[in-house]
């Protein structure tokens, strides 16, 4: 699972075990030595092209210094706001041949979002509170 830091983001948001990270925005240089040093299995970082652009140099270095792959990735779109597990139920009851109806009238998703998940249930962001989860 990958982790996104944000100008919001807490240490404390980020657990030790993480070997990925998603930046949604350039983090300033003793942020990054906190959370370099809290997760010493730290193996990948993403971001968007321009954050990469605006990331200042010295940390892009420290990165690198530290053997972290940086990768520039275009996720598009807005997080889905849902559990991860009602979303799956629904996904189940669809992969089962249930209506759009008949899976509203059980999970309480509308079925405008029922068939929007189906279509994109390939989309990588959840919303869990107010944290995003990438996921691979």
């Amino acid at each position: 699972m990958i982790f996104s830091v944000s100008i919001e983001s807490t240490l404390r948001d980020i657990p030790k075990e993480c070997q990925n990270l998603h930046f949604v925005r350039p983090v300033k240089k003793d942020k990054l030595e906190q959370i370099l040093k809290k997760c010493p299995n730290l193996e990948k970082v993403s971001m968007s092209k321009s954050c990469l652009g605006r990331m200042p140099k010295k940390n892009v270095k420290m990165l690198e210094g530290k053997g972290v792959q940086i990768e520039t990735q275009a996720r598009q779109g807005r997080p889905i706001s849902m559990p991860l597990e009602k979303m799956q139920h629904v996904l189940e009851m669809r992969k089962d041949y249930q209506s759009l109806r008949e899976v509203e009238r059980v999970t309480g998703v509308s079925k405008s979002t029922v068939h929007y998940l189906e279509k994109y249930a390939k989309r990588a962001k959840i919303k869990s509170g107010r944290k995003v989860i990438y996921l691979k």
